[in-house]
């Protein structure tokens, strides 16, 4: 059954909601939803008070190690990191309470390729029980290609079932964000959640242009249950109007 993963989107140390396509190193063009005047820390506590597991704090650029292990801290084991994971650090942020490691530009060279050995030696220093593949796509025409660096660089991976397969032999889960809807507040990638849905070897959560609870009724019809969601920018922690956090806890416990 879909459930809410919550999540903490850390931007130079603070909590923020941004726009995903206009992330990028030159910060001029940045668009930003919401900035929270609470600290990385304080989400993590309320997301244990309502026991929101499977949620993932995302270091999106520099200066946000503070703030993470400060959230890391705040709730052991009950948060996923992301955001500049290799394998050379990935035990680190476990032992710095981590329940998983999410991983993406690690698994490619500067062009995009991928590299399997890269993968291997992730699985090496946490073992596949702590990874989750973060596998952020944009949309073109031949499909979703699977995008690095911020969701700016394409790699040579696209997200289909034999991807899906192949990875899965790695990983205890997939997080999937449609960066072309991220942060817009305009719905979710149906297709993608569909074609996602048909695949169902290991958990996963899907991000992106979630507005209403109805795009959770949507992502559990599209995925018969098995796909997870989580939202930012809509959501009234992060100063949205269009869904309630509360609404959220009762979704996921509901009985049917």
């Amino acid at each position: 059954m879909t459930k809410f993963r919550p999540c903490i989107d850390l931007h130079h140390g603070q909590v923020k909601q941004i726009v995903g396509g206009s992330l990028t190193d030159d910060e001029r063009n940045l668009a930003t939803n919401f900035v929270s005047a609470h600290s990385a820390d304080w989400f993590a506590s309320l997301y244990e008070k309502h026991q929101l597991t499977g949620g993932h704090v995302i270091k999106l650029g520099p200066n946000n190690d503070e703030a993470a292990l400060a959230a890391l801290s705040a709730w052991k084991d009950g948060l996923q990191i992301g955001g500049g994971i290799t394998a050379q650090n990935a035990e680190y942020w476990i032992n710095a309470g981590a329940s998983h490691v999410i991983v993406t530009s690690f698994l490619f060279s500067q062009e995009g390729r991928f590299l399997q050995q890269n993968l291997k030696d992730l699985v090496s220093a946490v073992g596949t029980d702590k990874l989750v593949l973060d596998l952020s796509c944009r949309k073109t025409n031949d499909g979703w290609v699977v995008s690095m660096n911020r969701w700016q660089t394409p790699t040579e991976l696209f997200v289909t079932k034999d991807t899906l397969d192949m990875l899965a032999e790695y990983c205890d889960e997939f997080l999937i964000h449609a960066a072309d809807v991220e942060g817009l507040c305009q719905g979710i990638d149906r297709d993608l959640v569909k074609m996602l849905g048909q695949w169902n070897r290991i958990p996963m959560t899907y991000a992106g242009g979630i507005n209403s609870l109805q795009d959770f009724h949507d992502i559990q019809e599209l995925s018969s249950g098995y796909m997870d969601a989580t939202v930012g920018s809509a959501l009234d922690l992060f100063g949205g109007n269009r869904l309630a956090f509360d609404d959220l806890i009762a979704f996921n416990g509901r009985s049917n």
